[in-house]
């Protein structure tokens, strides 16, 4: 399938104690997305940790520094949200934007919760729900469903019964980060957009297809799963439970790292951080099973043949791909210019007009 859609992702990692210059840096690389031609780009969310904790706010600076460029986040993790409030200041950011919002979330207990839900929800921590139902919550509220029994007039202030600001086209570019069957089918169910990224849940598919042995055990290990496959299911998933079947979005989020431009060192550095992070790409990793896809270190044309061969790459059209969490700005724009002036274009993209 030709890459109609190319995007980019990042963590906008900063130094705790002067975090102004990390933040600028994520801004002046999505203004550099812009000029190079990109569709999108989105931002990672991270609570009590030195990378952004409020994409929302990150991008409504972004919307006033750009003009064309989607700005998404990948994702917003609900546990930490009031969906109420987080509709108001989602519709809020996009009306600023001009409709070029396109907000990724994603559902399950925040991360370390016993640690931090006295501070969260000091008096609702065991009341919480933190499943699919924050999530149509949140998507009820952007789509315009009444939030209030009351609307007209009282005294000199007028009420409305739903968010505002109102944002008609919002609804339809929520997204859903998943990594599994059931959340796949979920979004598809609900109408969402669906982002998958480079982690996937090896779930189990029943018992294994291979012959036993005399004595009723398997002959030899079991095979370890294979990424694209277990993600190429989701997609189809997500597809066959959605409204849009075929025509439904999805975005695929990888790790790329083209080296045509990149100096000696760059690319030291980069096949080194591939290298490291490649063990747990091998089997599933933890009691969750999670598979790691490999990251792609190469040149343009290497890594555009590699994604020509990779099963869920062919089932999509838009992708974001993400960059390495760790590296410095002059990486990123080297990443990125290469990713809008070789490997895009070699997988059939277009730059859009600046």
């Amino acid at each position: 399938m030709k890459l109609r859609k190319l995007g980019f992702l990042t963590i906008g990692l900063f130094d705790g104690a002067d975090p102004r210059p990390g933040h600028e840096s994520t801004l002046e690389i999505i203004e550099l997305g812009e000029r190079l031609g990109f569709d999108s780009a989105w931002v990672r969310h991270r609570h009590l940790q030195y990378g952004i904790s409020s994409p929302v706010a990150l991008l409504a600076a972004a919307s006033q520094r750009t003009s064309r460029i989607e700005l998404g986040t990948a994702v917003i993790p609900l546990g930490w949200e009031n969906p109420l409030r987080l509709a108001e200041d989602l519709a809020t950011v996009d009306i600023l934007s001009g409709g070029r919002l396109n907000p990724g979330v994603s559902v399950g207990p925040p991360m370390h919760y016993d640690q931090v839900k006295d501070a969260l929800y000091p008096d609702t921590a065991d009341a919480e729900e933190f499943g699919h139902a924050r999530a149509r919550r949140l998507l009820d509220l952007v789509r315009g469903e009444p939030a209030s029994g009351f609307s007209g007039v009282q005294g000199f202030e007028s009420f409305s019964d739903r968010v505002q600001p109102h944002s008609p086209g919002l609804g339809a570019r929520m997204w859903y980060g998943g990594g599994s069957l059931r959340s796949a089918r979920w979004a598809g169910e609900n109408g969402m957009n669906f982002l998958t990224s480079s982690v996937v849940k090896a779930e189990p598919t029943g018992p294994t297809e291979q012959t036993d042995g005399p004595t009723g055990t398997p002959e030899g290990p079991e095979e370890s799963p294979d990424f694209a496959e277990i993600q190429l299911s989701h997609i189809r998933a997500f597809r066959a439970h959605h409204p849009d079947g075929e025509r439904a979005r999805v975005s695929q989020g990888l790790v790329v790292i083209p080296t045509d431009s990149a100096s000696p060192a760059q690319r030291a550095k980069y096949e080194e951080y591939a290298r490291t992070r490649l063990p747990r790409t091998t089997t599933p990793q933890g009691p969750a099973r999670l598979m790691f896809a490999p990251d792609l270190v190469g040149s343009s044309a290497e890594i555009a043949e590699r994604l020509r061969a990779h099963a869920a790459f062919r089932e999509v059209d838009e992708v974001a791909f993400a960059l390495p969490f760790t590296f410095d700005h002059d990486d990123y724009v080297q990443i990125l210019t290469d990713i809008a002036t070789g490997l895009g274009p070699a997988l059939g993209w277009r730059p859009a007009a600046v």
